[in-house]
């Protein structure tokens, strides 16, 4: 029996434990949705880092408390991206051994 690989999902499970869905229907409810928070989360992560570029970018001070605004909104952003690339990492598929020993012969051409 073939075990099924599972997907990292783009959330915390209840008690902010990590949470996973069988990735074996990639077409699923559940899978279409983590790909929409995915998108949500990328594209919230570019806003924050524009906004923080911008701020950083004015050559003007910024007050504590806007800093600390500001570093939180990355921070979770990062933990967001960090999650994201850890599941997308997971579902690539298995290196082909054969295709890392062609391409080193390729080389040595």
């Amino acid at each position: 029996m073939k075990a099924t690989r599972l997907r990292l999902l783009p959330w915390p499970g209840p008690n902010g434990q990590r949470a996973y869905t069988p990735d074996d229907c990639p077409d699923g409810r559940i899978a279409r949705l983590a790909d929409r928070v995915e998108a949500e989360q990328l594209s919230t992560a570019e806003a924050v880092l524009s906004l923080s570029r911008g701020m950083l970018g004015t050559g003007l001070p910024i007050e504590p408390d806007e800093c600390t605004y500001l570093m939180k909104r990355l921070s979770e952003c990062l933990e967001d991206m960090i999650r994201v690339a850890e599941s997308r990492g997971g579902r690539l598929p298995e290196p082909n051994p054969l295709d890392a020993e062609s391409e080193s012969l390729e080389g040595q051409s």
